[in-house]
């Protein structure tokens, strides 16, 4: 597995991971259109502040992980596209991007019903913290995990 820096031609991989409805339900984060996706991407994600990898498996684009700042915290996410789910890469791939981000604590949002995606974060060293985020648009229930102390 590579953690590599994201190129223009990674974002149309990135954009159809992000229509899968199977895995708009696991994230509970909804899907943008191209032109949305693209901008968001361009002018939010790829930010110099922000630390942003494409994961690679066998010269395969399999998904992409990052951190950025959000409400005083320094928050990661990631999302692999599902024909790669079970396969351990999500855990691979958040065990080395701990690495490239030495910031602590480092948080993370997830829905409560992604069980597969807490027990990534917990065998990466997360703890739960509180189970509610009452910013979330519709009301998904979502757990706050937290790597490191405050």
């Amino acid at each position: 597995m590579i953690l590599r820096n994201v190129t223009d031609e990674d974002l149309p991989i990135f954009f159809e991971h992000q229509r899968d409805p199977e895995a708009l339900r696991m994230a509970a984060f909804p899907s943008r259109e191209r032109d949305a996706f693209m901008t968001h991407w361009r002018t939010k994600v790829l930010r110099p502040e922000n630390v942003t990898r494409t994961i690679v498996m066998g010269g395969v684009v399999v998904g992409n992980i990052g951190s950025w700042e959000q409400d005083a915290k320094r928050l990661v996410g990631y999302w692999i596209g599902r024909e790669h789910w079970g396969k351990g890469i999500a855990t691979r791939a958040l065990s080395a991007f701990l690495v490239l981000e030495p910031a602590r604590p480092l948080y993370a949002w997830v829905a409560l019903h992604n069980l597969a995606s807490i027990r990534v974060l917990e065998k990466c060293g997360f703890h739960t913290m509180s189970n509610e985020n009452p910013h979330h648009p519709g009301g998904v229930a979502e757990v706050l995990m937290r790597l490191g102390s405050t």
